[in-house]
């Protein structure tokens, strides 16, 4: 059986990529972009980098700093306005995961027209909105090289899966470099995800063997230097293969899907404003306890790969390890039950059939190795409390 890759068109990796916007729109025949960023890359400075950048080389670049974490409908709206508006030939996508992924969805909506809601899955966008030029500033979303974007419809809380090589960015510049202003918790919650694209990338019921080879990667790269980055931000090495294993896990659950994890995790972000890391990060060892029972074998490979276990450990042992890791790992990240986030327990307890709902709809579940119905899915929502 054969299965379809999409990547990104071209992609520079590595310290100083990040320098290589002017040769990439070159290659693109794009002389207008648009900058989609956020105020904390302005305030950072990275926004005025990219623009004086560009400016050596005279091409002028309007920009729209307005993207939100957790982007919604609302928060795209007048940067698909801008686009509407203007001849721009191409946009920059500069910042972590929601500027990214609000970037895909202006680059759609400004031109073709709709509504968010429109390109919601189980539609699937394969037309090619404006080109974009990704510039990750964070080592977890992968959204640089996925074919995926994640919008919140306002109305109804619920954060919207779009799927197609239409979100696919033209090219991507991976500079770690661009990591290092992170705050702490940024970088556990935004490593945590990563490390969950990886994980659920290889356990997908659509993991293939090239999807596999590249999520076996990223946890070995990811894995071992975590908690380095998290305890010391200036390290070099361990920053570098952060990036490139978050790059790796993008790609992989780009080609493979992520399943339950992602599923469950995206309603507690829309409705209780939980960072999606973070989401994830609570889910992480309640969500594989369930899954392992139907994918031994896979989620101790995943083990494996991670430098908890070796090849003469037994499944069994090696799934044992992993569990304790993943807990352990929350703990050591200062990861918060719900609880302790703050989320009100009659209001959660409350919402959890409506989350439950909202997974299934999403479609992610149905990767899962175990597929969960609505009321296993209720009892681990629960399981998290506290």
């Amino acid at each position: 059986m054969s299965y379809q890759i999409t990547l990104p068109r071209l992609m520079h990796i590595g310290k100083g990529a990040s320098e290589r916007i002017v040769e990439t729109l070159s290659s693109l025949n794009c002389k207008k972009p648009l900058l989609v960023t956020d105020k904390v890359m302005v305030e950072l400075g990275y926004a005025d980098n990219v623009t004086a950048h560009l400016a050596a080389h005279n091409i002028e670049v309007d920009v729209y700093s307005d993207t939100v974490p957790e982007p919604t409908v609302s928060s795209i709206t007048a940067g698909v306005e801008l686009v509407r508006q203007h001849t721009y030939d191409s946009i920059i996508a500069l910042g972590g995961g929601s500027p990214i992924d609000s970037a895909k969805a202006i680059a759609i909506l400004g031109k073709f027209g709709g509504q968010m809601r429109d390109y919601k899955f189980p539609i699937v966008t394969d037309q090619a909105g404006l080109p974009i030029i990704a510039i990750p500033t964070t080592a977890g979303t992968g959204s640089e090289v996925t074919r995926f974007t994640i919008i919140t419809d306002d109305e109804s809380s619920e954060k919207m899966l779009c799927v197609g090589r239409g979100f696919m960015p033209s090219a991507a510049l991976v500079d770690y470099e661009l990591t290092r202003s992170l705050p702490q918790r940024v970088t556990a919650d935004t490593g945590i995800d990563a490390l969950t694209h990886a994980i659920e990338a290889y356990v997908s019921r659509k993991a293939n063997l090239y999807s596999d080879a590249q999520a076996l990667s990223a946890m070995a790269l990811i894995a071992p230097n975590l908690r380095t980055v998290f305890a010391d931000p200036t390290n070099e090495r361990a920053r570098e293969a952060m990036m490139l294993g978050s790059t790796l896990a993008g790609i992989a659950f780009s080609n493979a899907s992520v399943a339950l994890v992602h599923g469950m995790s995206r309603p507690i972000g829309a409705l209780f404003h939980v960072p999606h890391g973070l989401s994830n990060a609570m889910l992480l060892p309640s969500v594989t306890a369930f899954s392992i029972p139907s994918a031994t074998a896979r989620y101790a490979q995943c083990a494996r790969a991670m430098g908890l276990a070796t090849q003469l450990d037994s499944d069994e042992s090696a799934n044992d390890t992993l569990l304790g890791e993943l807990t352990k790992l929350n703990l050591d990240l200062q990861v918060p039950t719900p609880e302790a986030f703050g989320i009100e327990k009659e209001v959660f307890f409350a919402s959890m059939t409506t989350m439950a709902e909202q997974a299934i709809a999403s479609g992610s579940p149905a990767n899962n190795p175990r597929i969960p119905t609505l009321d296993e899915m209720v009892s681990i929502y629960a399981s998290l409390w506290s």
